[in-house]
């Protein structure tokens, strides 16, 4: 990976992980265009730069996060999905990654349900999050384990099936995306270290500059986002990751094998 790489994959991270389009499908389209998809050092980079857009959400809701220690056990409850099935299911977790196929499969169909998202949940209005409601979020969060299937989208409707409001919905996404992103951030390289894998100084270099410009990417990217959901709703997501999930298709099987 080189600087050119590291700067272009981090603005992708920074634009596509709290949107409802995966940044994983992003991910795979572009670092295999690069030729670098298989690499290690890429692999870890794409996990590791998600801690500059955790840092987006702390700064943004800073507030939020000193309301009240309520908060913070929604939080823990909405996360604790993630936890168990994330252990129990890594290794498979892990073999889905190796298909682009299933990727694209999954944004085509989160596709056509962000098309209807709006129709289905209309007139939600609900600020109120209960400990069941964010329980119930955790699970929907626990779909995008299938890659392609965004975990933002994938909370964000199970927010507004709760009867959340659009913004309640995302907002609570954004939050929940800490301890979720963390974990599995400290997880996955915590898993490299133990194979042995040594970062050079030009390498922890790219790590640092990534997560700046994912950081602040994102937090353009969370404000923008809010501000469009609100007024236009999802369905120009919904036709976006029907095309990238296509462009996945067609680049797999009539350009070149995308590597996971």
């Amino acid at each position: 990976m080189d600087l050119f790489n590291a700067i272009v994959l981090a603005i992708i991270e920074g634009l596509t992980e709290f949107l409802p389009v995966s940044s994983t499908g992003h991910m795979i389209i572009v670092s295999s265009l690069f030729g670098i998809a298989g690499d290690d050092f890429t692999k870890l980079f794409t996990i590791v730069i998600q801690f500059g857009t955790i840092l987006s959400v702390l700064v943004l809701y800073w507030k939020r996060f000193l309301q009240s220690v309520d908060f913070y056990k929604k939080l823990f409850v909405a996360f604790l999905p993630a936890v168990f099935l994330g252990l129990l299911l890594n290794d498979f977790i892990d073999e889905l990654l190796e298909s682009p196929l299933i990727v694209a499969i999954s944004l085509i169909i989160g596709g056509f349900i962000l098309l209807k998202v709006d129709d289905w949940f209309n007139g939600s209005e609900d600020e109120e999050i209960s400990y069941l409601t964010a329980l119930k979020i955790g699970f929907f969060q626990c779909i995008a384990m299938i890659p392609g299937v965004s975990r933002s989208g994938a909370s964000i409707v199970g927010g507004m099936s709760q009867k959340l409001s659009r913004t309640t919905a995302a907002e609570f996404s954004f939050f929940l995306a800490v301890p979720t992103m963390f974990g599995a951030t400290v997880k996955k390289t915590w898993d490299y270290y133990q194979e042995g894998f040594v970062l050079s100084d030009n390498q922890i270099n790219l790590l640092i500059l990534g997560n700046v410009i994912g950081f602040i990417v994102a937090i353009f990217a969370i404000k923008s986002f809010i501000g469009y959901l609100t007024k236009h709703g999802f369905k120009v997501f919904g036709y976006y990751r029907i095309a990238i999930g296509i462009a996945i298709f067609v680049i797999h099987y009539f350009v070149m094998p995308l590597s996971v």
